[in-house]
């Protein structure tokens, strides 16, 4: 939101300096992005007089200047514009000034073999609007000597301020005004809004053809007919309110429906009358219709959108863009104004749609303030009977425009509570009004009615915040928080949250890169991997493709994996740990933990090398990164169930499920299905592993001893190696887990290093052959102890998986 300062006290009479004003609007919450100060970038510039131009002896184009500044003798300046001419009275720039429109700075220096020392300038190299083709030309009245800057009515700055979406009334200078006024910077003295009688119903009718419930789409449509107007440019003053804001002035008519956005934030749109034929109807478009809008282009509207048409078609995309048909130029005579009320949300969802960004729609999808639509039309008619003449009608007012009144019950000791400040009644009350609150009542609990202009008050927390920021949030002392937990040193971080840094450093340090991808996925990539569920559809998405709250973490690690290999970066490694959706629920909002690798990108490096052969990522690259996730985490994997399979986007033959149980599935890992890949436009090899952090089991609160076996043994441990066949769908973590609580005192480790298929074992069988080390503790196993531990072995394993000894 653009203003200039001398706009600004066209509603605000202070006294108060240009850095007094940004204070001001920092403490309040209007945080300035920035100024814009002509007179100081400019101040190097002066107004000067050629007193005889020479053809340069060197160069037909140029010439040789006798220049007077104001300052001192006439100095020599070699200057190319063609108009450069005797008797000229323009705008001169000395040695070392910065000339921004061509990003240099100037010196004296040699042009030609003729000395130069300055140079004469164009609108251009000024960064200001004109024509560029020659140097200025000004009045003959121009003061030689005199600032530029000054003299052209530049020394207004013009300040830019960051408006949050909830403050739909900050987008007026006259709003802004309002917050000054409160917080002591002045008075408002913006007059009130008079009616303008008009001679005679507006001829033409408005009819706001709604199905039933769609009215709240368009609560209210104001219209007038001014007869007889003389469209000519804008007057010198209302085109500089505009240039300084950055808009282009067009003619008095569209002008001045700007000027009323900026100045109260009130959008309006203006159609030549003589163009609209029949009457005016505010409807839903038709499939198939086409708007040829303002800005030249064309638009194919759809039902969502909402338009204003006539017997014509399509006039104006209604709250964004008018048509150019019926746009008012130089020949219009007859002028229809338009103020209205508009849904805001089908605004901002139009504006996305067709990818267009106007004041109006900015000021429509935040909310504008109803009770001042009228006020709106009524101001944009007395502006046009000023700049243009005509003769006005009276305003036609389709609907209604909606009471908006509400009553917040307000405790005054809300303020202490919420902000700590101790603000007197009487200064929090003048507060309120002074921002146009209407407070009732004399007691500790007042009666308390937002204005209309904000729409934003909901309750008495906002109330407060109104009080908080026009006080100073600065006055509100800094008071150490209390530990939640007693004590120096104790962690106040819950298990969740360390497991979530816990899963980040493991996978870092596994060679993984973090990656932070969308929370928002398409509908179809949302269906893919298990979601799109209704409830989890955003109703206003930022994007087509962001539709929806993801059901996983992989659709965007995927993606990203993919755009990497786009860029020749086909080997990658990623990993994010982050939320996951499975519906609208609190308790469907989980932590998941993700690997990813792709290519070549395996735990000992990625790529080729001259040691081996390149291998690419599979399934036990993935199993690796979930068991020391869980290892990391503290997640006893002994008890864990290995089920082979996945979800359905897991490859059938390549992935498996990780779980306590059948009801405590933990999560998966594995490569992913080649249909899921095809649909993701997605090319692997590509494995990944995912655990959800809020499905493994907390840690056991109780004491515990510690294990002679985790330390360094002083006794020599012992290997064992025992081949069993078993059937072929035995899977071999049974025959693991089997070892496993056969003996549990002295095993060390269990691993599997062959399994073989093929003559010498029966058909539908597998030979599995085991490694098991031995750890004693306290004291060396004699051969009898070894035999009977073997043979606990083999009974268990038999027993469990019906498998035998290897001959």
């Amino acid at each position: 939101m653009k203003f200039s300062l001398s706009w600004l006290k066209d509603h605000l009479d202070t006294e108060a300096t240009l850095n007094d004003i940004l204070d001001a609007l920092n403490r309040i919450g209007l945080e300035v992005e920035g100024v814009e100060d002509k007179a100081k970038d400019l101040a190097a510039y002066r107004i000067a007089h050629i007193i005889s131009a020479e053809q340069h002896p060197n160069a037909d184009r140029l010439r040789v200047c006798s220049v007077d500044t104001g300052e001192g003798a006439p100095i020599q300046v070699v200057c190319g514009a063609s108009n450069a001419r005797a008797g000229l009275k323009t705008v001169f720039a000395p040695p070392g000034t910065y000339i921004p429109g061509k990003d240099i700075t100037i010196s004296v220096g040699s042009i030609r073999g003729v000395e130069s020392c300055g140079m004469m300038c164009s609108p251009e190299e000024l960064d200001l609007p004109g024509d560029s083709d020659g140097i200025f030309e000004l009045p003959d009245d121009a003061p030689v000597g005199t600032p530029y800057a000054i003299w052209a009515g530049l020394d207004d700055p013009v300040i830019d301020i960051a408006v949050t979406p909830n403050r739909a009334d900050a987008l007026g200078v006259a709003g802004v005004a309002r917050d000054l006024a409160a917080a002591g910077l002045g008075r408002i003295i913006s007059s009130a809004i008079m009616p303008v009688k008009g001679e005679g119903k507006t001829p033409v009718n408005v009819v706001r053809a709604f199905a039933e419930g769609d009215e709240k789409l368009n609560p209210a449509f104001a219209l007038r007919l001014v007869r007889g107007v003389k469209n000519d440019p804008s007057p010198e003053w209302l085109q500089k309110r505009l240039t300084s804001i950055g808009l282009r002035p067009i003619n008095a008519l569209v002008d001045i429906t700007n000027y009323v956005t900026f100045d109260r934030g009130r959008p309006l749109h203006v159609f030549d009358a003589g163009k609209v034929k029949g009457d005016l109807v505010i409807r839903r478009a038709k499939a198939g219709e086409e708007l040829l809008a303002l800005d030249g282009k064309t638009y194919k509207l759809s039902e969502n959108n909402i338009i204003i048409a006539d017997d014509n078609g399509p006039e104006s995309l209604a709250g964004i863009m008018g048509g150019e048909h019926s746009g008012c130029d130089e020949n219009t005579t007859d002028v229809l104004i338009e103020a209205a009320l508009w849904d805001a949300l089908t605004i901002a969802r139009t504006g996305r749609e067709h990818s267009i960004i106007t004041d109006a729609r900015y000021r429509f999808e935040r909310g504008v303030d109803p009770a001042f639509m009228l006020a709106g039309i009524e101001l944009a008619t007395k502006l046009v009977l000023e700049l243009t003449g005509g003769t006005p009608c009276e305003v036609t007012l389709a609907g209604e425009i909606p009471d908006t009144t509400r009553v917040i019950a307000f405790p005054w000791n809300e303020v202490k509570r919420l902000t700590g400040l101790d603000v007197p009644v009487m200064e929090a009350r003048a507060t309120l009004t002074a921002l146009g609150f209407t407070v009732s009542g004399d007691g500790e609990v007042v009666d308390v009615t937002p204005p209309s202009w904000r729409a934003d008050i909901e309750g008495k927390a906002d109330l407060v915040e109104e009080v908080l920021r026009i006080t100073g949030i600065d006055n509100v002392t800094s008071t150490p928080l209390p530990r939640l937990i007693p004590g120096i040193g104790k962690s106040v971080l819950t298990l969740q949250q360390k497991r979530t840094r816990l899963a980040r450093r493991l996978f870092a340090s596994r060679g993984l890169v973090e990656a932070i991808t969308w929370s928002f996925v398409s509908k179809a990539d949302a269906e893919t991997f298990g979601g799109g569920d209704a409830r989890l559809a955003l109703a206003n998405p930022i994007a087509a493709d962001l539709s929806d709250m993801r059901p996983s973490l992989l659709p965007g690690l995927v993606r990203a994996a993919q755009r990497n290999a786009d860029r020749g970066l086909g080997d990658v490694a990623l990993f994010e740990v982050g939320q996951v959706f499975a519906d609208n629920t609190p308790e469907g909002q989980t932590t998941s933990a993700v690997s990813l690798r792709r290519g070549t990108a395996r735990m000992q490096g990625a790529g080729r090398h001259w040691d081996g052969a390149v291998k690419n990522v599979d399934v036990f690259d993935a199993k690796a990164d979930a068991f020391a996730l869980l290892t990391a985490l503290g997640i006893a994997t002994a008890g864990i169930q290995i089920v082979p399979g996945g979800p359905a986007w897991y490859h059938p033959g390549r992935s498996a499920t990780l779980q306590f149980g059948p009801k405590n599935i933990i999560g998966a890992f594995g490569e992913l299905h080649p249909k899921v890949l095809q649909a993701l436009d997605v090319k692997g090899p590509l494995t990944v592993a995912e655990i959800t952090l809020d499905r493994l089991p907390a840690p056991k609160d109780r004491p515990t001893k510690a294990r002679p076996k985790l330390a360094l043994s002083d006794f020599q441990p012992l290997s064992r190696d025992f081949a069993f066949v078993v059937d072929a769908s035995v899977q071999a973590g049974e025959i693991i887990k089997a070892i496993q609580s056969a003996e549990r005192a002295l095993l060390s480790d269990v691993s599997i290093f062959d399994i073989y298929e093929g003559a010498g074992v029966e058909a539908g069988k597998k030979s599995v052959a085991v490694a098991v080390t031995l750890q004693p503790t306290t004291k060396t196993l004699t051969d009898t102890e070894i035999d009977a531990i073997t043979q606990r072995i083999v009974e268990n394993v038999t027993k469990k998986t019906g498998a035998s000894l290897r001959g």
